[in-house]
């Protein structure tokens, strides 16, 4: 199955959280905070929306930081994505 975002809305995959801290402490699952960090998996058209003029600056395979809360979780064939708009994403990791 193929996940095909609308307008200006982005697929993401979430990156892997770290199993351990910096130091060498191994962190139990409670303790383990969701990255916001993910990979783009699929990008929207654009266009007019809400009567202005959206391009999209994303493209898939960026690796990109994305708001906290923000987005939709959706599971599809086992795999966890994130939905969100573009204006929830934060910055490009390069």
């Amino acid at each position: 199955m193929k996940l095909t975002p609308l307008g200006d809305r982005v697929v993401l995959k979430q990156l892997v959280a770290e199993e351990t801290t910096k130091s060498g402490i191994v962190l139990p699952g409670q303790a383990k905070e969701k990255p916001q960090q993910a990979e783009v998996v699929a990008v929207g058209p654009g266009g007019v929306i809400d009567g202005k003029e959206v391009t999209m600056q994303v493209k898939v395979g960026q690796k990109v930081i994305f708001s906290k809360y923000a987005g939709t979780e959706v599971k599809i064939d086992d795999e966890e994505f994130i939905v969100v708009k573009q204006n929830d994403i934060l910055a490009v990791i390069e």
